[in-house]
């Protein structure tokens, strides 16, 4: 048997790189090694144009506009050939973060010329442990991973939700409770209720705050100081990590201490969840016959049966909805220790925020598609109500309730009459018209509850999607 590991192209060894690529590709330009390298150039070019902006170490002279320019212009024109140039490099370092210190350092002579590069090449990395340019490369890969791929893609999903909630908002459907038929609703109501409590996830989300810090080994700027002792080095770290975006953090140890990250990732996850709880409702609808999917499916549904067309979208989802919060649960948890001043278990950690990001917006995409191809099927939904007329005995105890409460008489224990009468059994609308007349209620009462069908009885439920 030939060996699959030699195959060129490389073969994925995992979904999301291989048969689910094209969902999750744009994450690639974030969340990958290869964007984590990007972002490392990045930041260590950022850092040697402030320190000569800010005059950190004096007797050095200041870059021209020029020179920032083609300085810049490193990270946005980073392509394969200097992700192959930096994986040379590591192999003779074996350090990824000082392969990218040589990496600048071969470039600058072509930018600040001959005679002055030896000594601004003293100047990339200057003070800094490899943490200080790693949680800042972090805090900007998940923040652009955040902002402009996952938070996009989820917002438009929950739209997606609300206008189908809006459509069917006035669509009567038979709630259960505990799997048992109880007070009938819409769809539109129940598809509001999840979009409501998705977006209040998203607000949490779009308000996430990405720290950052370089401030040394142990973070006391004691190489800053030892160095430059004339410098105020809060004040270089501060203006530096405000300046990429990012809110200072003045109190770390070697690491920034992950706790937003954990944050963050919490809140992602908390929003899985309730993805995945719309999953297997829909699904269940589905199952129930109150949704067809009749669009834009063109799938095999089952190999055998012919008839069948699965609802794969949103069992999909639920899958790579569990994986993406295994792996956010296990961030959350780790990330936020760290054995006394360093250990490297973040290191490692880390590496896996993109598998955890791409399996939840795998499952997003899943879900859209999902949703684009159902019809309601309002007729099953008002077949069901018409095939549960106990649920009515709800409202007519109630009334009898409030009647009882103002002293009109016969409107005794109205729950225990209700109860005798419905439970265990169905009755039929004949059956309940009969009991209604026996009640003895007020006339007005009477007739109010002889118009009421399960059909009817949604209380509020279309008026309260307008709070989406």
């Amino acid at each position: 048997m030939r060996s699959l590991a030699a195959a060129h192209p490389p073969i994925a060894l995992g979904p999301l790189d291989g048969r689910y690529r094209a969902a999750v590709a744009p994450l690639v330009d974030f969340l990958s090694e290869a964007a984590l390298n990007r972002e490392r150039v990045h930041v260590e070019v950022e850092w040697l144009i402030h320190l000569t902006r800010q005059g950190a170490v004096p007797g050095v002279r200041r870059l021209t506009d020029e020179e920032i320019r083609q300085l810049r212009d490193i990270p946005v024109q980073f392509d394969v050939a200097d992700i192959a140039e930096l994986a040379d490099i590591e192999h003779e370092t074996v350090h990824d973060v000082k392969a990218v210190e040589y990496y600048l350092k071969r470039r600058l002579p072509q930018i600040v010329g001959t005679a002055d590069a030896p000594g601004l090449s003293e100047l990339v990395h200057f003070a800094c442990t490899s943490e200080d340019i790693n949680n800042l490369s972090y805090a900007l890969m998940v923040q652009g991973a955040t902002r402009r791929v996952w938070l996009p893609k989820a917002s438009a999903l929950v739209e997606q939700i609300a206008t189908m909630a809006r459509e069917l908002a006035d669509v009567p459907l038979l709630a259960h409770t505990h799997g048992q038929p109880a007070t009938p609703t819409t769809m539109g109501k129940e598809l509001a209720v999840l979009a409501y409590r998705l977006r209040r996830q998203l607000q949490r989300i779009e308000r996430a705050e990405y720290l950052g810090k370089i401030n040394g080994a142990t973070g006391t700027y004691g190489a800053h100081v030892a160095a430059v002792p004339t410098t105020d080095w809060v004040e270089v770290s501060q203006l530096f990590v405000e300046g990429l975006g990012l809110q200072w953090n003045p109190l770390t140890t070697q690491i920034e201490s992950h706790d937003w990250q954990s944050e963050i990732y919490s809140d992602i996850a908390r929003f899985n969840s309730i993805l995945h709880n719309l999953a297997t409702d829909v699904w269940t609808y589905i199952s129930m016959g109150y949704f067809a999917q009749s669009r834009g499916q063109g799938t095999v549904g089952s190999s055998t049966m012919p008839h069948k067309v699965n609802p794969i979208r949103f069992e999909n989802a639920e899958a790579n909805l569990e994986l993406s919060n295994g792996i956010f649960d296990v961030l959350c948890r780790t990330l936020v220790n760290s054995r006394l001043q360093r250990d490297l278990t973040d290191s490692s950690m880390q590496r896996n925020i993109g598998t955890a990001y791409g399996h939840s917006l795998l499952a997003i995409d899943n879900v859209s598609r999902g949703l684009a191809g159902l019809d309601a099927v309002p007729a099953k939904m008002a077949a069901d109500l018409d095939a549960n007329w106990e649920v009515l005995g709800e409202p007519i105890q109630s009334a009898m309730r409030a009647l009882g409460a103002r002293g009109v008489p016969g409107m005794e224990q109205p729950y225990e009459r209700l109860k005798e009468l419905t439970r265990g059994r169905r009755i039929s609308e004949a059956d309940l018209r009969e009991f209604v007349r026996g009640l003895g209620l007020p006339n007005t009462v009477e007739a109010r509850f002889l118009e009421l069908t399960p059909e009817t009885y949604v209380g509020l439920a279309p008026q309260l999607v307008r709070f989406l």
